[in-house]
């Protein structure tokens, strides 16, 4: 039986969790999904009686019994490469098709344990059910307005009467003509730049500007809850401390009871086993609850302050042994 790790050949975190597997005697097999279906071959069967049953063939000649897989991790991992001789339609289709048979037969895989389940990764992508369900189980968030309408976004924050932010609703990291583009969180200087007739062209996330003690970075491992407080110092990482790591100092903390046990509490609503949250402490030492991710990085983390966040993780990974 043995952990299948879904990533990229490069993924140093999931060389760690491997070594920490492999020390252990649990059996790793590593794959790049991007290599199907030029690098990797899939054959699977269902019957009666029977879930799916079969084979991945690498374009080395290794074999891994579907059978066998019993724990799924799923890391980063770019795109399927489709055969260049077809059209563009007949490319998208066989994306699709890709996309549907090779993830759909490992998704389908049964008794076997996700990191995450990709249904609930899914819906925990969309920010407004996060932070829904953050609120029901009794954790702090910003006030928070999405919308579509100029008018609607400029009586909000002149009502407000507080400093505001946006921040993208899909991540920070966006394609744009061939070349890849970073949307950090941005203070919002003037309400009446909400006015601006481009906020109908789509969907925007606007929130009140926290006043921030520090942040935090707070792994999710089931019940296990283990956060590294980040203190900024510049303004830039203040604003948003992905856009200059350079400046961030960490400490490993305690968050308070009730706030470790609502986190966990919001990812096992959301059907997550394993997320990476964002909180800010604000000056009245209240923590609020920015985002998770169910795919967040933690290696560096572990590897600025000692935490043994990657042995929490095999942890995991082997319970579906």
């Amino acid at each position: 039986m043995s952990v299948l790790i879904l990533g990229h050949e490069s993924d140093a975190v999931a060389d760690r969790v491997a070594a920490e597997l492999a020390v252990r005697g649990v059996p790793v097999v590593r794959l790049n999904p991007s290599a199907f279906p030029q690098r990797l071959s899939m054959s699977a069967r269902i019957s009666d009686f029977h879930c799916w049953h079969g084979s991945l063939k690498t374009d080395d000649g290794t074999t891994i019994d579907l059978a066998e897989i019993r724990t799924v991790w799923q890391r980063g991992s770019s795109q399927f490469v489709m055969d260049e001789r077809m059209s563009g339609p007949e490319t998208a289709f066989a994306y699709g098709e890709a996309r549907r048979g090779f993830g759909g037969v490992l998704a389908g895989l049964g008794n076997c344990l996700w990191v995450n389940d990709p249904i609930a990764a899914a819906r925990a992508e969309y920010k407004p059910i996060q932070l829904a369900v953050a609120t029901d189980v009794g954790l702090h968030v910003p006030e928070t307005l999405i919308t579509s309408d100029q008018e609607s976004a400029y009586e909000w924050a002149t009502s407000l009467g507080r400093p505001i932010i946006y921040k993208p609703l899909s991540g920070v990291w966006h394609a744009d003509e061939g070349q890849l583009r970073v949307l950090y969180t941005s203070t919002v200087e003037d309400p009446r730049h909400l006015l601006d007739e481009k906020i109908t062209l789509t969907a925007h996330l606007f929130q009140e500007r926290v006043e921030k003690i520090c942040e935090a970075r707070a792994v999710v491992i089931e019940d296990k809850v283990i956060a590294v407080r980040l203190d900024a110092a510049s303004d830039e990482a203040r604003e948003d401390w992905r856009s200059d790591y350079d400046s961030l100092t960490y400490t490993p903390i305690e968050l308070p009871p009730q706030v470790s046990s609502a986190l966990v509490e919001l990812h096992k609503r959301l059907g997550l086993v394993y997320g990476a949250v964002d909180l800010a402490c604000d000056v009245s030492e209240r923590w609020i609850f920015l985002e998770t991710n169910q795919r967040g990085e933690f290696g560096w983390l572990g590897e600025e302050t000692g935490l043994p966040i990657a042995a929490a993780v095999a942890d995991l990974l082997e319970k579906g042994i």
